[in-house]
């Protein structure tokens, strides 16, 4: 996407804490993978990690690697030989991406971090479908490649009020999936290591939401493309203590931002809120498109994902029934858009921006009269952006960046 002007994006320094934490885990997992010293179990990327960690698992998440597959902009060349086999153009491109990088044997693993090749390989795949139902039949296809048991939790949608009957369902799955995790890992499950998990990721979630709430300040200190990535120790690392050892450095530093008035942008005049995926191959083009429009996009519900703020590590499996089932992709209209209009008032927004990801239906909000109905209730303007999370063909550049200046100036008559 061409710029008209010369953007420096501003970057955080903490953000090279964060950085350390992922080498740190793909490293981890790489020797593993080699040594054998370690089981390893693939895990959605809202799946019950944290029973994962209580029994030993080293715990991998395939979505980060289909983020970095998009971010690289690998994916779009991947994605027709994952359709070749028999995968649709039109499901979610995490899935055909990766399965697509899995049958070429590339991976953009092996040139950010030396030595490693590519995804460790699993002794366990453990899915949670509150997200989508792509994700049973991503961890099917390599349950049959790696000749490993695959298991999951089958989760609700559409749901209106979280029930009673909805925790216990969902408490009832993760507890019956122990046995045969205790098969592969070999040892008992410890409810004493599960409470401890389920602390930490609480702990964690707490920390992240910290982290993601400073951008109501003004002028905002983060922009929601700094949180696409600075979000990688809340999917991959909650449970762990290092995790929230990072984000306690990271909250200081947009604390300190905030103390002087330091913008993420330059002369912020308005602010966005996000709704939908992220376009992984534009982050940085989208990132300089707003900032030269002294636009800063400070919040988002796809960031707010790993916030599980009902997680109590004194009742491990219900909480945790309770917090995955909250989760805003998982619940009906309504709910979500009484969601939105608290985020809209909380953080100051001017205006919104609806991603409508061609390949991910469940997070694109815009298909049935939703931005019109929030305007109407809080008079706030929406644009719909077309595109993809990973599948760059299926994105105007042009008409993008001409809607959103299009957009910017509605912002500007109506102040």
């Amino acid at each position: 996407m061409p710029e008209e002007k010369k953007i420096k994006l501003k970057r955080l320094e903490s953000s090279k804490v964060l950085g350390k934490f992922m080498a740190d885990y793909y490293y981890e997992l790489d020797n593993a993978a080699k040594t054998g010293d370690r089981k390893i179990a693939w895990c959605t990327s809202v799946g019950p990690a944290e029973i994962l960690r209580a029994m030993g698992f080293l715990v991998y998440f395939p979505e980060t690697h289909s983020a970095m597959l998009g971010s690289s902009r690998m994916a779009t060349d991947l994605i027709p030989k994952a359709n070749a086999i028999g995968y649709s153009p039109d499901i979610c491109s995490y899935l055909t991406a990766d399965v697509g990088a899995y049958l070429e044997k590339v991976s953009p693993l092996s040139k950010v971090f030396k030595g490693i090749e590519g995804p460790p390989r699993p002794d366990v795949l453990v899915f949670n479908t509150n997200q989508c139902r792509d994700v049973q039949d991503w961890f099917n296809f390599y349950g049959e490649e790696y000749d490993v048991p695959v298991v999951g939790v089958h989760s609700y949608v559409g749901v209106q009020e979280v029930e009673e009957s909805h925790v216990k369902s969902i408490a009832r799955q993760m507890e019956e999936m122990i046995p045969a995790l205790e098969r592969v890992s070999g040892g008992k499950f410890d409810l004493e290591r599960l409470k401890d998990a389920v602390r930490l990721s609480r702990e964690c979630s707490d920390l992240w939401k910290e982290v993601l709430d400073t951008a109501a300040a003004r002028p905002s200190p983060l922009t929601f493309f700094d949180g696409t990535t600075l979000m990688g120790a809340a999917v991959v690392g909650r449970g762990t203590q290092e995790a929230n050892d990072c984000y306690r450095t990271l909250l200081a530093e947009l604390n300190q931002r905030i103390a002087d008035k330091e913008g993420a942008i330059e002369n912020e005049r308005f602010r966005i809120y996000w709704d939908g995926m992220p376009v992984w191959g534009r982050l940085s083009a989208h990132a300089k498109l707003f900032a030269s429009l002294g636009t800063n996009v400070l919040a988002s519900t796809y960031c707010n994902s790993w916030i599980f703020s009902a997680l109590d590590p004194d009742d491990p499996f219900n909480s945790m029934a309770r917090a995955y089932t909250e989760l805003f992709i998982v619940r009906a209209d309504a709910p979500k858009e009484a969601y939105i209009r608290d985020m809209l008032d909380f953080f100051k927004v001017d205006g919104i921006i609806y991603h409508d990801a061609k390949t991910c239906p469940n997070n694109s909000n815009c298909r049935y009269g939703m931005p019109q109905r929030i305007e109407r209730q809080t008079g706030i303007p929406s644009l719909t952006i077309n595109g993809d999370l990973n599948d760059l063909r299926l994105i105007s550049d042009e008409q993008t960046k001409t809607n959103v200046e299009a957009f910017v100036e509605q912002l500007a008559e109506n102040k």
